[in-house]
């Protein structure tokens, strides 16, 4: 008859194994992963440089006596680039600054904190942002909301609970 310590430290060998395994795919995945995020900020600066290129060359040509609200327009309509990445805060950073769907997670912060609601989970930002509650909706605005937390604008004062910093919330959005 087997020990029972014996079976234990069987049952032990199998499961650091378990893990040792895991770990590995991890690490894996994560290389893979840095890889194609370092990619996609190549594209992502590639096609700001031309836009950029484009703009000016546009610009030269183009009458600059255009009306003052026609140019207000067209300033905001290329304020709000998709981009991975986020400036850390500082004061007098417009959220202009930011990908469109980081200024709507700051957008509902914001809301959330002037009605005195307290903190917003990710579930509650994707019902509300319309989107399914599915896992991969909620961990990408999870991902999001966590980039934004260690540039210094929501803070996370619970797991998975988001509200604005008190310094970005004082500056009324405008931050």
């Amino acid at each position: 008859m087997p020990s029972v310590v014996g079976l234990l430290e069987q049952r032990e060998l199998t499961a650091r194994r378990r893990v040792d395994e895991l770990r590995e795919e991890a690490d894996r995945i994560h290389a893979e992963l840095d890889v194609a995020e370092r990619e996609w900020n190549e594209w992502v600066v590639a096609r700001s440089r031309v836009g950029e290129v484009l703009a000016s060359d546009k610009a030269v040509g183009e009458d600059l006596l255009a009306p003052a609200g026609q140019r207000a327009l067209s300033e905001r309509a290329h304020a709000a680039k998709p981009k991975s990445l986020v400036p850390v805060w500082r004061a007098g950073l417009s959220w202009s600054a930011l990908s469109v769907d980081h200024q709507r997670i700051l957008r509902a912060l914001a809301d959330r904190n002037r009605l005195g609601q307290g903190p917003l989970t990710c579930q509650e930002m994707a019902a509300r942002f319309g989107l399914d509650p599915v896992p991969g909706k909620v961990e990408a605005l999870r991902s999001k909301a966590k980039r934004l937390v260690a540039r210094g604008r929501p803070v996370e004062p619970a797991p998975g609970r988001f509200t604005l910093a008190k310094a970005v919330a004082g500056q009324g959005g405008a931050s």
